[in-house]
């Protein structure tokens, strides 16, 4: 028989199409899903068997959903800051990565990032790294949800000698793990300097052949699409089109860089762009043009990119920048109201990642991924408009508890299903060899 419970909070946001902030209501959990959203006398008097859980001056949202990281990353933290993409990548990560990177590196770097992503009131992890095995375990054992990447880059690494190598290891990890209720897939080329037409095309038919989304790197930097015009006569999104992988399956990363005929193809073609705001800033790859591809109908979602690039893996601070970016570069106030910039992250991201229909808002029948989020600090108050205040007043440090398909994860800003001290210590230990082996 499963167990009814009774979130009772200050205010609650659905974020239904069209919904406002509801004021004094409860969300009644019932196992795994959703089972009711009602004022609090209703609730109680519906459910009077139910665990009562009073929330006081909180507010309720859905899980949040990182669109994209490099979850393993969490261990490179910091080792190279102040320096270009290129740099970043081919003097200090790939150097790194190659020397390093293993199943267990890979598994301890992604629990410290479930860790630090379920504090943050992140529910769902888009992960894109090697070694799926790792990050799926990881996400098991943190009661976290993943999407898992089958991984591809075309040279070889630590992880696998080359694309047919990577693919068919992310196709047994993808086997072995099927069914798993946390886990999503997706197939994941690197981005197009890293990956060959042919790659392409197996990675697009794969997707096609396991229904599942794809999930690239692409228009990052400038650097990258002169890059592309000087080896393929072509700017990179051209040359994906070409060769089929711009659909409602493909998840764009970064995007950075765009022409207006570009976000129109987007539009057309229902590619999903995955917003990273504080990464690009740091790595100084420029902004993405939120306000035209709105306008545009591209469906936007965000992301925080790996704790490598950011560093901070925390969804506030990217609804937060996308809000206030969008706001500064085209000085107009009014574009990515605070709930655009919520929707990003909640709504918008569970259709990216084909999962609306389950994830993405507190709606009776989808799964019950809620977080709480204290708005009682003098920090938080006053509370005029709760929405807004979670957009440019809260942090993820006021998330307080947060449910994974009904099960609590946080409880008082403790994690209920890993043990704090012995992952630290475990990370701990990785670092130091890497700092002594250097």
């Amino acid at each position: 028989m499963s167990t009814t419970t009774i979130l009772k909070a200050r205010w609650l946001l659905t974020m239904t199409p069209g919904s406002e902030v509801l004021n004094e209501h409860a969300l009644v959990m019932k196992g795994e899903r959703i089972a009711a959203v009602l004022p609090w006398a209703e609730a109680e008097a519906q459910f009077p068997d139910a665990e009562l859980v009073e929330m006081g001056q909180h507010v309720l949202i859905p899980g949040l959903i990182n669109g994209h990281t490099h979850s393993a990353m969490s261990l490179l933290r910091g080792v190279a800051d102040d320096v270009p993409l290129m740099d970043w990548l081919n003097n200090h990560i790939w150097p790194l990565e190659k020397k390093w990177v293993s199943e267990d590196w890979t598994y301890q770097g992604s629990l410290l990032s479930a860790a630090e992503a379920l504090r943050g009131g992140v529910t769902y992890l888009n992960d894109m790294y090697f070694f799926p095995t790792a990050m799926a375990r990881a996400a098991v054992d943190s009661g976290i949800r993943a999407g898992v990447s089958i991984n591809v880059i075309d040279f070889p690494t630590g992880y696998a000698s080359g694309p047919d190598d990577y693919i068919a290891k992310g196709v047994a990890a993808y086997e072995q793990f099927k069914g798993e209720a946390l886990l999503d897939w997706t197939s994941a080329p690197h981005a197009p300097y890293t990956v060959s037409d042919e790659t392409f095309v197996k990675l697009r038919e794969l997707s096609e052949r396991l229904d599942i989304q794809m999930h690239c790197h692409i228009h990052e930097t400038e650097d990258e699409v002169q890059g592309s015009l000087k080896q393929y006569g072509m700017r990179p999104l051209e040359r994906l089109n070409r060769l089929g992988v711009l659909n409602s399956k493909m998840m764009a990363v970064h995007m950075v860089h765009l022409s207006e005929d570009e976000i129109a193809m987007l539009a057309r073609q229902g590619v999903h762009l995955v917003h990273n705001p504080n990464s690009n800033l740091k790595l100084a790859s420029g902004v993405a043009p939120i306000t035209a591809l709105e306008a545009a109908g591209v469906n936007t979602i965000l992301g925080t990119d790996g704790a490598a690039s950011n560093n901070r893996q925390d969804m506030f601070g990217e609804i937060r920048a996308a809000a206030l970016l969008a706001k500064g570069t085209t000085q107009n106030s009014t574009t990515v109201s605070a709930r655009t910039a919520l929707e990003m992250a909640t709504i918008r991201a569970a259709k990216a990642m084909g999962r609306e229909a389950d994830l993405g808002s507190l709606e009776v029948g989808k799964l019950a991924d809620v977080v709480a989020v204290s708005l009682d600090a003098l920090e938080c108050r006053p509370v005029y408009h709760a929405d807004a205040q979670l957009v440019y007043v809260a942090g993820r440090e006021h998330v307080s508890d947060v449910w994974v398909g009904g099960r609590r994860v946080l409880k008082g800003r403790e994690l209920t299903t890993l043990d704090q001290g012995a992952l630290l210590d475990r990370v701990d230990a990785i670092v130091h060899a890497m700092k002594t082996e250097r």
